[in-house]
């Protein structure tokens, strides 16, 4: 069947190629001999990475050996490789559902760009190119036909006839989750794929997420009728992002504060309105920003273009409503802002994931008022569906408390969707900040009296309204004859919802799960209002380690210039520039400086097929810059990226650190200290040392390696005598002589034998 494909496919890139060293031809005739090869090598010669991620290895052998699959994998994980590999190794047509036009066309240019046949159907088309694609597929000339879940079953099930007349050996269905009701992103047109198995009883599938809680999962599975379902379930942590939220006062200048090093990066802003994200557009674009709205009510046409301009790096920030995102294959979004808060954690896990999705450094940003949840309550709640009803304000309380959270973000996340992680992860506001503690138990007792003497029947805002002596007029006229009433004057509003969120965090006090949640007291509450207990609160003055915009110890000048030589390309080839190479790759160019085709093709993005294409392109800038400034190739010092052991049974979760804390760990044991692993990764030593502890906590790392016992046994004594909660008490107690590494070293040994 290959050799059907093969030939005019090759003619094509040949002539596109023919001033190249290497023949393209060769290296695609053997796509049609694609299925002697072994996995690995082939995800090296078309894909150019050495090793699989997260699960990757495991979900494809499933899907070769014709299993059904469910595959749960973050944002930015490598979804597509799981069914794009087996479609060229398996005979026959792929079938892939995808919500968005942009995402196949997105999908089907990076595919051509790595030699690999495919083409989208969808209603963007003329009939004439319809026909046409119609002809290559009964010519067997494409491998993965992408196509939205809207066109499957319509005009009486025609496509559908079609279809079933081609050699179809995998269907895969992406963004899965559009299928639940439970889902964060609904999609009723999704609901006619339930039909798929029916159809194709014997053809394999593969259904993908980013996103799913256990009903999302259990509601997929169930209307997809899969057959003895492979579920694989990868860590949920995304390493590089550092997750921020912040109490939203005068937003645009805060936002004007985070986007000022950033100009020159690409970045997403999301709002609650269409009307806020086209006049947040236009205010950025008076400060000097190329910035652009985009919403469901935009013309189709302008939101084409925008798109288009967004993804070749013309508009550098999108200010969008969820409308905006699903699928948007951009690697090098910088940085991901919510202005308004999020519906549910679903849908902000989605969001700050199109961030970094090259794996580099990245911010994620909530400015988080009480407010924003108010005006999401009107939404969650179902006309005539009390059960939905209830479902959806969970998932909206779950990410009030979320934004309100004293703790660690990261770990609060992965708790969400069930996957263990450290209460420490390095790389979040709370555990980038070192806090001070004052006595707060006056604070604490105006505060829980005033719950009381309101018999427990308000929530924050009616609460602080009455302790800070509010003329508004719904403070009724009884309660201003109460003893708190006005006793909270001398501090503001936003200290006192400060204060009360960390009260309800310690345990004095809790909300209930109403659609109009009331603070209540608790057991703890009795000893504090009687003077029996003292209480410790936070003074709110950060000293946060700022991680620097750039991070990887590259020339910066010839990075630039690569980035100039990629953009000439995609305009010639009529593509966005990361379809090309990604930052990622060329940031590693520009750091290992390779002198030769053979060193290139050691750069994680650089398969075959572009290393015929555009090595000798950006190989020779690279040649000059290293002659001009006396450097030579640093490629022997590139930490190689190592293929990671998978589980094979049938329902898989993988708990293991992530691939950056395996680069740290490499490094760690090729002898480098912390501070030369934070030196030649740019990250803080904070991050390392969270890194290395994550591999302490699961017994690769022996804790005697990196503490010596005098210093262990203290630590050791201090966390038994005052908790292991927060970081900054046990440094305070241990002294000068311990760093916060060897408390988190410690930490993570103690975890693992159960101490604590």
């Amino acid at each position: 069947m290959y050799t059907q494909i093969c030939p005019a496919y090759i003619q094509q890139f040949s002539q596109k190629s023919a001033h190249l060293h290497i023949s393209t031809s060769a290296h695609l005739t053997n796509i049609c001999t694609f299925k002697t090869m072994e996995p690995v090598q082939a995800l090296q010669k078309y894909f150019g990475y050495s090793g699989f991620r997260h699960e990757q290895g495991a979900i494809i052998n499933h899907v070769l050996n014709k299993k059904d699959v469910l595959a749960l994998m973050p944002t930015g994980g490598g979804k597509s490789i799981c069914y794009q590999l087996p479609a060229v190794m398996l005979n026959g047509l792929t079938i892939v559902i995808s919500p968005l036009i942009a995402l196949m066309k997105d999908q089907v240019d990076s595919l051509n760009v790595n030699g690999i046949p495919a083409a989208f159907y969808n209603s963007s088309q003329s009939s004439q190119e319809q026909i046409a694609l119609t002809t290559k597929l009964r010519n067997n000339q494409i491998k993965l036909l992408y196509l939205a879940p809207e066109r499957l079953f319509a005009n009486e099930g025609k496509l559908i006839d079609f279809l079933k007349a081609l050699p179809v050996s995998l269907i895969a269905i992406d963004e899965a989750h559009c299928i639940s009701h439970w889902g964060h992103d609904f999609r009723p047109e999704y609901l006619a794929l339930a039909g798929l198995k029916r159809e194709f009883p014997d053809i394999p599938l593969i259904a993908l997420t980013a996103t799913a809680d256990k009903l999302t999962k259990k509601d997929i599975l169930e209307k997809l009728g899969l057959k003895n379902p492979a579920i694989f379930i990868s860590s949920f942590n995304r390493a590089n992002i550092t997750y921020r939220v912040v109490p939203k006062k005068n937003s645009f200048n805060q936002l004007l504060a985070f986007l000022d090093d950033r100009r020159e990066e690409s970045g997403i802003i999301y709002c609650l309105s269409r009307k806020s994200t086209e006049s947040l557009a236009a205010d950025l674009k008076k400060e000097g920003f190329l910035a652009e709205a985009y919403h469901a009510g935009l013309d189709n046409a302008l939101k084409a273009r925008t798109q288009e301009a967004f993804l070749r790096d013309e508009i550098r920030i999108i200010v969008a409503t969820i409308a905006f995102g699903m699928g948007i294959n951009k690697s090098n979004v910088r940085y991901v802002v919510h202005v308004d808060m999020p519906k549910n954690i679903e849908g902000y896990y989605q969001e700050t994931g199109r961030a970094g999705r090259d794996g580099l450094p990245s911010d994620a940003l909530l400015l988080y008022s009480p407010g924003d949840a108010n005006k999401l309550k009107q939404f969650a709640m179902i006309e005539d569906n009390p059960e939905q009803s209830r479902i959806m304000l969970n998932k909206l309380n779950d990410m009030v408390h979320y934004c309100q959270l004293h703790a660690c973000r990261r770990q609060f996340l992965l708790k969400y969707f069930e996957e263990d992680f450290p209460p420490n992860c390095g790389s979040c506001d709370f555990c980038l900040t070192e806090f001070k503690k004052f006595d707060g138990t006056l604070i604490a007792q105006k505060a829980l009296s005033a719950v009381a003497r309101l018999k427990e029947r308000f929530g924050y805002t009616y609460v602080i309204d009455l302790l800070r002596g509010s003329k508004n007029e719904k403070i009724r006229e009884e309660h201003k004859q109460l003893k708190t009433y006005g006793i909270g004057a001398d501090i503001s509003k936003a200290d006192w919802f400060r204060y009360l969120r960390e009260l309800t965090a310690l345990g004095y006090l809790q909300v209930t799960d109403d659609a109009y949640p009331v603070l209540k007291l608790t057991p703890k509450s009795d000893a504090v209002l009687k003077g029996l207990e003292k209480v410790e609160l936070v003074e709110f003055e950060t000293t946060e380690e700022h991680q620097p915009a750039t991070t990887l110890p590259f020339e910066t000048a010839l990075f630039n210039e690569l980035k100039n030589i990629r953009r000439d390309i995609a305009q010639h080839e009529n593509v966005p520039p990361y379809v090309i190479l990604s930052d990622a790759t060329l940031q590693e160019i520009a750091t290992y400086l390779p002198q030769s085709l053979d060193e290139m093709r050691l750069i994680s993005g650089f398969g075959d097929i572009k290393l015929a294409r555009y090595g000798r392109e950006f190989l020779l800038p690279v040649k000059s810059y290293s002659a001009k400034n006396g450097l030579s190739s640093k490629i022997k010092q590139k930490v190689a990226k190592r293929e990671r052991s998978t589980k094979t049974t049938g329902t898989t979760k993988s708990n293991r650190p992530s691939d950056t804390a395996l680069e740290t760990f490499n490094l760690y044991k090729a002898k480098k200290t912390v501070v030369e692993i934070a030196a030649l990764r740019g990250l803080t030593t904070a991050t390392i040392e969270g890194h290395l502890s994550l591999y302490i906590y699961n017994g690769t790392i022996d804790v005697n390696e990196l503490v010596n016992d005098e210093k262990k046994q203290l630590i050791k004594d201090a966390v038994e005598s005052y908790g292991d909660e927060k970081l900054g008490p046990l440094k305070e107690v241990l002294g000068e002589g311990v760093s916060y590494g060897d408390i988190k070293a410690v930490l993570a040994w103690m975890r693992k034998e159960g101490s604590i």
